[in-house]
């Protein structure tokens, strides 16, 4: 439950402080006074849009904290491995949000982001606005109800099958996409095959093209390399057909023996000798590789025929599936994987056949259970809300859940669920957002949150396994009065037996039902308007009720009608504290 709420330059409250208790808190204030804020300031600690616009006129930015108490353990989970800290089991969540639009969030003093924050707070607050009374004419809400109220067995249920349904629609839309492209897969298997049969044919090996092309280029120019490797061994070993012409090998053989001839008598020329000695070695070395060379540069046009029609057909492969053959031996390798996949299209075809027939088989199994789970839980359901609608002043109403089965089962279940609702005898129940007016909307959606509070030996916790704690009703009351606010009022007590109770109200007879009660004032300087909460008892209670009633807090009629409708809702007149133990242990929450 929250025990303190803080605003800060939200809207035209300049600074706020609340200390809520267990039970039933209202908040009122005239038109204007900003007590929507309240719920504004609960909405930013839930995630909600961070609106520039709220921030407080003449302020920089705005400010609201929370702090919690009785924290579930997979709150204080969540908060210690988000880097946050608990203070004596108090969670603090902040969030502060400028003029210029930026928004910040912490979590136990970590900061954190929005969407973290909301995960959080979501779990510790309900807040129901008229946003809420629309979305409970949807189906889809009042299927989310009727699951709340059904036995704890359904939430098993319900994700098995939905995690059912997930898989079959996953297999289906997979079986679909294979069998409309069996077309396409057959016209792409055969290209693919038709390319790797071309391949394995020629065989390419790997830089085979590179290879060809420097063998070919030698075969075809033979004579010219024949040539300048003659040239080469004339300079080295010197020509046989003539005598005239020096050669490397002759030199370098004058230039030993004139070496020789000089180590005899001069020794420093030894070395000399000795490097002399060994060129003539090399080049003799060098000329006999050479003319080794000119032996094998024999013309061989069988070997340049086979050369040139290997590169031809070679060269019919790159043109097709790469720029050389390294490229085409990858494309093969490619399309071997992707040849092996189509082919297998059939094979995963009866393979998905056969998982969706056991998806949708299971999908039956799952659904007459969620279907029997939900019709018990309608009967319950909805008998407990007739008889909180007959202490609404709608003696007369009927209220169903009907379920109509599906041709298809859909995503929660084998049928759609919508609320039937009938106001007045004679009458034939209809849709309930058809037929319902704002008034009886409003009963409605009370019935519906007090009869799912209520707790029952086969219920520990609401129908998603969280434990909501604290819940905030936004003008619940709206389109209603008389009678009917008090047995509101009555009714939010009731809730507030078995959860914390936050209620911005307009109307007397709700407000007198409070344990605690804040009113939000608002003054000006004849500039800018600033509002203050602060609580109300006693005299001042009964001031605040008498300005809600008649519009005057000073008119002996009005505060005697203050007084007397403290009494009747059980606060003895005194504006204080309602007795009990109402306001003295705190409360789990359940959140419709």
């Amino acid at each position: 439950m929250i025990t303190e709420l803080s605003i800060t330059d939200l809207g035209v409250i300049d600074a706020a402080e609340l200390e809520l208790h267990p039970g039933l808190t209202v908040v009122t204030g005239e038109t204007g006074a900003g007590k929507t804020m309240v719920v504004t300031g609960l909405g930013l600690l839930l995630g909600g849009r961070a609106d520039r616009s709220a921030v407080r006129v003449g302020a920089g930015r705005a400010r609201v904290e929370g702090r919690f108490a009785g924290l579930p353990a997979p709150v204080r989970e969540r908060v210690v491995e988000g880097g946050g800290e608990l203070d004596d089991d108090e969670l603090l969540i902040s969030r502060q949000l400028t003029t210029a639009g930026r928004t910040r969030c912490w979590l136990g003093g970590a900061q954190v982001t929005a969407a973290q924050c909301a995960e959080v707070a979501s779990e510790l607050i309900a807040i129901h606005g008229q946003a809420e009374q629309v979305r409970l004419s949807r189906p889809e809400r009042q299927r989310e109800l009727l699951d709340q109220a059904a036995d704890p067995a359904l939430r098993q249920v319900l994700t098995d099958y939905r995690g059912c349904f997930e898989r079959r629609r996953a297999a289906r839309a997979e079986l679909d996409r294979l069998r409309a492209d069996s077309q396409a897969r057959a016209r792409e298997i055969d290209l693919l095959q038709f390319g790797l049969a071309e391949i394995e044919k020629v065989d390419p090996q790997p830089g085979e093209d590179a290879r060809l092309a420097a063998e070919a280029a030698r075969l075809q120019a033979v004579d010219e390399l024949r040539t300048s490797t003659r040239q080469a061994l004339v300079a080295l070993a010197g020509d046989e057909d003539s005598y005239e012409a020096a050669d490397a090998i002759a030199l370098t053989q004058l230039a030993r023996k004139a070496l020789g001839e000089l180590a005899g008598t001069d020794p420093e020329t030894t070395p000399l000798l000795e490097r002399a000695t060994e060129v003539e070695t090399l080049l003799v070395d060098l000329a006999g590789d050479v003319s080794a060379h000119l032996d094998r540069l024999e013309a061989d046009p069988a070997r340049l025929e086979a050369v040139m029609e290997r590169t031809a057909a070679l060269t019919a492969l790159t043109r097709k599936y790469g720029d050389d053959v390294d490229q085409v031996l990858a494309w093969a390798a490619e399309s071997a994987e992707r040849l092996a996949t189509l082919e297998s299209g059939d094979t995963r075809i009866g393979e998905l056949e056969a998982e969706v027939a056991a998806c949708t088989e299971r999908l039956g199994e799952l659904g007459a259970r969620l279907t029997d789970l939900r019709r018990r839980a309608a009967d319950r359901l909805a008998e407990a809300c007739v008889t909180e609608l007959t202490a609404l002043a709608m003696p007369h109403a009927r209220l169903q859940f009907e379920l109509t089965p599906l041709e298809e089962p859909g995503p929660h279940g084998l049928e759609s669920v919508q609320l039937l609702f009938s106001a007045n005898p004679g009458s034939e129940p209809g849709p309930l957002g058809r037929v319902a007016s704002g008034g009886e909307l409003s009963r409605v959606r009370l019935a519906l949150e007090v009869s799912l509070a209520e707790p029952r030996d086969d219920t520990p916790g609401t129908a998603d396994g969280t434990e909501r704690q604290t819940m905030v009703f936004d003008e619940v009351d709206a389109g209603v009065g008389g009678r009917v606010a008090v047995e509101i009022g009555r009714r939010l007590a009731a809730l507030a037996r078995h959860t914390q109770v936050v209620v911005v109200t307009h109307l007397a007879q709700v407000a007198a039902f409070a344990d605690r009660h804040f009113v939000v004032a608002k003054s000006d300087d004849g500039q800018v308007t600033t509002s203050g909460v602060r609580q109300v008892e006693a005299v001042e209670r009964e001031a605040e009720l008498a300005r809600m009633m008649a519009g005057m807090d000073g008119s002996d009629t009005a505060l005697a009608h203050a007084r007397e409708l403290l009494e009747l809702a059980g606060h003895a007149g005194t504006g204080s504290t309602a007795a009990g133990t109402v306001a003295e242990s705190p409360r789990s929450a359940r959140k419709a």
